[in-house]
């Protein structure tokens, strides 16, 4: 397992409070650009419409930009695939206040390409300078060390 696109600001901006494993459904030229590690999973988030979830606001550049075809567009909505149980459950977090569903990451597992996605709760900003003072005084420590 590789991780190819990671989006590193969740840990910083949210707590997380459960994840799953969800397979994504992309063209064939987005898999060679993932591949490459190319992409962005800053501000995007994941939707449940009509027992379906769907990844929305992910930045998927084109492989070769002059081979792609005119109409792609790089931030189109894109199936995330997960059996019914993990949707069900989805869908409750989903329309309990103040969860959101957001992506983690994009990594291969065997051949497949797969996304790991969370329910995650926003952190105030009280809550984000205690974490990164309790990152500065553990750095510290390593350092003395």
């Amino acid at each position: 397992m590789s991780k190819l696109v990671v989006n590193k600001k969740i840990k910083l901006n949210f707590e997380v409070m459960d994840t799953f494993e969800a397979g994504i459904q992309l063209v064939g030229h987005e898999v060679k650009s993932v591949k490459k590690k190319q992409g962005s999973l800053e501000g995007s988030h994941v939707i449940i419409r009509a027992g379906e979830a769907f990844l929305i606001g992910s930045n998927i550049p084109p492989y070769q930009a002059k081979n792609t075809p005119a109409s792609y567009d790089p931030y189109r909505n894109r199936k995330l695939l997960l059996n019914k149980k993990e949707i069900a459950i989805l869908a409750g977090n989903e329309k309990a206040k103040g969860l959101t569903i957001v992506p983690i990451s994009l990594y291969t597992k065997g051949n497949t390409i797969k996304v790991e996605i969370a329910v995650v709760r926003g952190k105030k900003k009280y809550d984000k300078r205690q974490d990164i003072k309790k990152r500065d005084i553990e750095r510290e420590l390593q350092r003395k060390l």
